[in-house]
C-alpha cells in the first residue's frame, strides 16, 4: 500500500508541473503572437522575449522530471 501511494506521488510531482508548462506555453506563444501582429515592427524584440520565457517554462519542468526521478529511485 505505502508504495503504491509512493507511485502516485512521483506521478503528481511530473503530471502537474507538465500540465502547468503546457498552459503556460501556449498562452505565452498566443500572447507574443498577437503582440506580433499588433507591432510588426518589435517582433524582434518580442521573439527573443519568447524564446527566453519558453526556455524558462520548459527548464521548471525538467526540474520536476529530476525530482520525479528522484523519487523514484528512492522507492
Amino acid at each position: 500500500m505505502d508504495q503504491g501511494v509512493a507511485f502516485i506521488a512521483v506521478a503528481i510531482t511530473i503530471v502537474v508541473p507538465a500540465i502547468a508548462s503546457a498552459i503556460a506555453q501556449g498562452w505565452t506563444a498566443s500572447t507574443a503572437m498577437q503582440g506580433m501582429a499588433r507591432q510588426p515592427e518589435a517582433a524582434s524584440n518580442i521573439r527573443s522575449s519568447l524564446l527566453l520565457s519558453l526556455a524558462m517554462i520548459e527548464a521548471l519542468t525538467l526540474f520536476a522530471l529530476v525530482i520525479a526521478l528522484l523519487l523514484w529511485s528512492k522507492l
